[in-house]
């Protein structure tokens, strides 16, 4: 069997310029990687992160969710159809702005993972670097995990922390955050590619742990 075929074939999914994503495609050129990315695709047809994938030679999708209204559900069934086509075997998010029903999670139950950027179960939702400062908190940072019905819920994967600083503001914060991002996604990635881990309740553990 050639490496290609063992590896775990993946799509990402982005609403903008896809950093999360490029720092997935980067490692998954590491020859002991087991994961590939066989295509991105977007809600957007204008995201930029789809034209930094394709200069990376992964075929890419967009399906734009204005088209659909207020059908959440065809939205995702048209979805679903594009990632079985690429044959998907794990789905990333990354910045992919679209709550997901449980339709489309149901059917990728464990098989479909987030980033969030901040340290779950803390802030869930939006604006997460100024409530992080709003509330005082020492530590920040992301959190990737499985995706459930429920938003910005599901068993973590990995976590990355960054201490706020005295002088910090909500940019200044979400920068240093997007870094830790950058790091744990493609070891969150490598350790579910890889099959050799456990859900126990709310964890995801390393095999053996």
């Amino acid at each position: 069997m050639s490496l290609n075929q063992s590896r775990k074939k993946v799509a990402v999914l982005i609403s903008g310029r896809g950093s999360n994503m490029v720092s997935l495609l980067e490692a998954a050129k590491a020859e002991d990687f087991p994961a590939q990315i066989v295509c991105v695709g977007s809600n957007r047809p204008d995201a930029a992160g789809l034209q930094r994938a394709r200069d990376a030679g992964i075929a890419t999708f967009s399906l734009d969710h204005k088209r659909y209204g207020k059908d959440r559900e065809a939205f995702e069934r048209e979805l679903h159809e594009e990632l079985e086509a690429a044959g998907a075997e794990l789905v990333v998010l990354a910045g992919f702005m679209r709550l997901l029903t449980p339709w489309f999670v149901n059917r990728w139950h464990n098989r479909l993972i987030n980033i969030h950027p901040a340290l779950l179960p803390a802030f869930p939702g939006l604006d997460t670097h100024a409530r992080a400062l709003e509330a005082g908190v020492k530590l920040h940072g992301a959190t990737v995990h499985f995706v459930t019905a429920e938003m910005d819920v599901g068993p973590i994967i990995a976590q990355g922390s960054v201490a706020v600083r005295d002088d910090d503001d909500a940019q200044t914060l979400g920068a240093r955050v997007l870094q830790v991002e950058h790091q744990i996604y493609p070891q969150a990635l490598r350790l579910i590619a890889s099959g050799a881990y456990k859900i126990d309740g709310m964890r995801v553990l390393a095999s053996g742990s």
